[in-house]
């Protein structure tokens, strides 16, 4: 069985995300969508929260599960016996840096490929920290995330105000 991993801090999922993890399903038996902790940004939703954002908003989508990880993305790949990671790109700004952590990933573990998707070209200038500041100053976001998503977008900047 190909299990592919699509690692992100989703915070939140956008319809970008979604659409690459449509097309990775294509591509793979199994596809996990792995919320990272990344500790070097402080998420608007708690991990626990966008695993329930995001399992709701794959609702229906077949051969997809969601879970969370913490450490390195390849102890993550070993255990779950994941062979790729997926990476979407969205420009060529995003390309250097994913470039260098593909290949950092294979450094550490050499059996596992990176695949690079682009999303529709109606998604690519969807960015999560871009959806959180129109929310936050009362835009209207629910064109770029899943219904769930933007209802809990609401009520978080109303908890958090």
């Amino acid at each position: 069985m190909k299990i592919a991993i699509y690692p992100g801090t989703f915070d939140p999922i956008t319809k970008g995300h979604i659409d690459i993890i449509k097309r990775s399903i294509k591509l793979f038996d199994s596809v996990i969508v792995a919320v990272a902790c990344n500790f070097e940004k402080s998420p608007l939703f708690t991990k626990e929260e966008r695993v329930e954002l995001i399992k709701g908003a794959l609702k229906g989508i077949k051969n997809v599960s969601v879970d969370h990880f913490e450490g390195l993305l390849v102890d993550y790949a070993k255990k779950t016996k994941a062979i790729a990671v997926i990476r979407g790109l969205r420009a060529v700004t995003d390309f250097e840096y994913e470039f260098q952590m593909a290949l950092m990933n294979r450094r550490l573990f050499n059996r596992l490929i990176t695949v690079f998707l682009m999303p529709n070209e109606k998604y690519t200038y969807l960015d999560s920290s871009i959806i959180r500041e129109i929310a936050f100053f009362g835009g209207d976001v629910s064109s770029f995330v899943p219904e769930n998503v933007s209802k809990a977008l609401k009520q978080k900047i109303k908890e958090i105000s």
